[in-house]
């Protein structure tokens, strides 16, 4: 018999989920004033920073630090220098809404990472359909914007091509966490690779973007906090939910169905200059379709 789910599990992850969600029209404020890659260092730089005093009193010894440094620095490279610096830079290449439905398939990449990279999440038929359907919605949205008709259409096309990278990145940072049972606080684990990743990112863009303004208006700052604040909560429990007994990545990461469908309609209700089209709500409700599909066939073969 499967071990059941507690609630908070349940809980913790759609709190997660939902606050990712609002990221899209954060970054896209955000990036009306700073480069991609300087707007996500300071970010991540200030989420690390703000979980300090959180697990400062439970700070780990020199010795586990010394002895875990090598798979710290893979999480700083995938869960955020690399998935954040490929999520930025497409994020200025397309609409908040469209970003947000890219990501929403997220959990169908992990999925497929994890039944060949972990024992016992393999994928099944069922997910195998549900999978496809997701293919279906993301191929809908990349035709969607005509990239055979004009620079503007190839422009978009590669800018769905660096989030869906971003993904695999992601994917792979969840692996690391789910296959790595450290004796470490997941809050000191979050926080330690969300600066050092930052911070990477911060001086990359010290080297190919151009010298950054004085000065920003208050919606820049407004954004930044914001998205600072929920990436030090959202991984926080993300990363407490893989280190719990019996929670699968593919699982686990079936809630993202959220974030399609809240981020998109969170793009076109506060960015003046985006609105829903006929091909994009047909895209995002395949996505967010094939992740709950998948969720279902997960359930029933827990209970086998």
């Amino acid at each position: 018999m499967p071990t059941p789910k507690p609630p908070s599990t349940l809980i913790m992850a759609s709190v997660a989920c939902l606050l990712w969600s609002t990221a899209f029209v954060g970054v896209k404020v955000g990036l009306n004033y700073s480069g991609p890659f300087a707007f996500a260092g300071k970010r991540f730089m200030l989420s690390g920073i703000l979980l300090l005093p959180f697990w400062w009193p439970r700070k780990p010894s020199l010795r586990t630090l010394s002895n875990h440094a090598g798979m710290l620095c893979k999480l700083a490279f995938f869960q955020t220098f690399l998935l954040y610096g490929l999520f930025y830079a497409g994020m200025t290449l397309v609409e908040g809404a469209l970003a947000a439905m890219i990501i929403g398939a997220a959990p169908l990449v992990a999925a497929v990472l994890a039944h060949y990279c972990m024992s016992g999440d393999r994928l099944s038929p069922r997910k195998g359909v549900s999978l496809l359907l997701g293919v279906s919605g993301v191929t809908v949205l990349s035709l969607s914007r005509q990239p055979w008709e004009s620079a503007a259409g190839m422009v978009e096309l590669a800018g769905i091509g660096l989030l869906l990278l971003s993904n695999v990145s992601g994917a792979l940072g969840n692996i690391i966490v789910a296959r790595h049972k450290l004796e470490m606080d997941p809050v000191f684990l979050n926080s330690a690779q969300i600066f050092f990743g930052g911070l990477v990112l911060w001086l990359v863009s010290l080297l190919v973007e151009t010298a950054p303004r004085q000065s920003f208006p208050w919606p820049y700052y407004a954004a930044l906090g914001w998205l600072a604040l929920l990436s030090a909560t959202a991984f926080s429990l993300w990363f407490t939910l893989l280190r719990r007994p019996g929670v699968r990545v593919s699982e686990l990461n079936l809630w993202k169905f959220l974030i399609p469908v809240c981020g998109a309609l969170l793009s076109w209700l506060l960015l003046p200059e985006e609105g829903p089209s006929l091909w994009s709500v047909l895209g995002m409700l395949c996505i967010a379709s094939a992740i709950v599909l998948f969720n279902l066939a997960s359930f029933r073969q827990a209970r086998r």
